[in-house]
């Protein structure tokens, strides 16, 4: 009798149980290395349109239309998939952006649509808000769906020291006809310091609903133009996240991976694509 198949699918299970636990305020599963993707929210010179994803008020940066895909194969298992997309707008009356999120697999499968709209009050300080639409979906069981909303700020205290606050999720975000499965709520509190044009700081102190404190830190350098690298840590999990950037006029390509102790590797690739508009 071969058991191996029965083993796989207690892993499988086991591992879907771990996920969900680490989820943040969104249903959609919050992927592995979204410190990285959400990089930069707290600066002026490291800025880029997945940024928003941190922090809508970041999106108030903005100068050009931009769009970004992301995708991850959690733990190297396709049952975990994950992926997202973005796109932001930046109009004389504030910006705009686009999220969508797809995690899971046929059987299984969590989707998140959002709107988020940010934009400057003066020089120094930059607000934003997004609004999503979550949905879960369970073979055999039917589907699910909660709106919530989340919101940012940023201030520049100077040209080179930034911070700010998010919060997702303060009040309702319930599933199911009884209402009584809530997405839990999540404060963050984050800081930036744009050390040059090639060094970047940043902090990021996370408390969701019934969890510990999360601090996550991270740097970026610059070693030319067209190359970039990342790495930093989250301590909730013990998780350590790096990529690369390559840059080609408007294309950025990252390749980025994070390592958890226990369950092991999570390679992801990034793509973003900038919209400049053309010297006269």
């Amino acid at each position: 009798m071969n058991t191996k198949p029965y083993y796989l699918k207690i892993q499988l299970a086991f591992t879907l149980l771990l996920a969900i636990q680490w989820a943040y305020a969104q249903t959609l599963r919050r992927p592995m290395a979204a410190p990285y993707t959400g990089f930069g929210a707290y600066s002026l010179h490291h800025v880029d349109i997945f940024s928003f994803t941190a922090n809508q008020a970041s999106l108030a940066q903005l100068k050009n239309m931009a769009a970004g895909v992301y995708g991850e194969r959690r733990f190297l298992l396709s049952e975990l998939n994950n992926s997202s997309a973005v796109v932001g707008v930046p109009t004389q009356s504030g910006n705009f952006g686009l999220k969508t999120g797809y995690s899971g697999f046929s059987d299984y499968n969590e989707t998140q649509i959002g709107l988020a709209y940010a934009r400057k009050l003066g020089s120094k300080v930059d607000i934003g808000v997004q609004f999503n639409y979550n949905g879960i979906r369970v073979t055999g069981y039917g589907n699910a769906s909660a709106i919530s909303f989340e919101a940012g700020s940023i201030f520049h205290i100077t040209d080179k020291l930034h911070t700010g606050f998010h919060i997702s999720n303060p009040a309702g975000g319930r599933f199911g006809k009884d209402q009584q499965e809530k997405l839990p709520s999540v404060y963050t509190a984050g800081m930036g310091y744009d050390a040059s044009e090639k060094f970047f700081f940043s902090i990021e102190l996370i408390k969701e609903e019934d969890q510990p404190i999360n601090a996550e830190a991270g740097i970026q350098y610059t070693f030319i133009s067209q190359l970039l690298a990342r790495v930093g840590i989250s301590s909730a999990t013990s998780s350590v996240w790096m990529g690369f950037g390559f840059l080609l006029k408007s294309f950025r390509l990252d390749i980025a991976a994070s390592y958890h102790p226990q369950l092991g590797i999570t390679p992801g690739l990034l793509l973003l694509f900038n919209f400049s508009k053309k010297d006269n």
